[in-house]
């Protein structure tokens, strides 16, 4: 079911302050600075040969990663982004497993134009995991 790792997203207090450290301390290239109104998040991407760092600013205080940054100020890992052929296939075969699914379980757009679903942590070895229809 699952295909390639997509991507890795950190919460971070400054997006601009991270994509510097990225850019400027690792020479990082990165996408433009993207607004998600519906996710609540602002996010960059930093490009790498086999995968994305997805760095993550809350958008309005009521942003789930405004949450997450109260608990982890500094900024953290919030979560990991797999690929998946069908996104509904794999919603059904893992509820149908006893896994939760996040919200009220239908796909979103996400950043990359794509159906997206977040699965709960505690389902998942402690770790919120992102599936994105490829």
């Amino acid at each position: 079911m699952l295909g390639r790792l997509n991507h890795v997203a950190i919460a971070v207090p400054d997006l601009e302050k991270a994509s510097a450290v990225y850019r400027d301390m690792l020479g990082a290239r990165l996408s433009q600075r993207q607004e998600l109104p519906e996710h609540g998040v602002t996010v960059v991407f930093i490009e790498l040969p086999n995968t994305k760092i997805e760095l993550l600013e809350p958008l309005g205080a009521d942003s789930p990663i405004a949450a997450f940054l109260a608990k982890n100020a500094d900024g953290a890992i919030h979560h990991i982004c797999y690929e998946v052929d069908d996104i509904l296939a794999a919603r059904d075969r893992l509820k149908s497993e006893g896994a939760r699914v996040l919200g009220s379980g239908e796909p979103r757009i996400g950043a990359h134009g794509k159906p997206v679903l977040f699965l709960h942590p505690k389902d998942f070895c402690g770790t919120l995991v992102e599936l994105e229809q490829i």
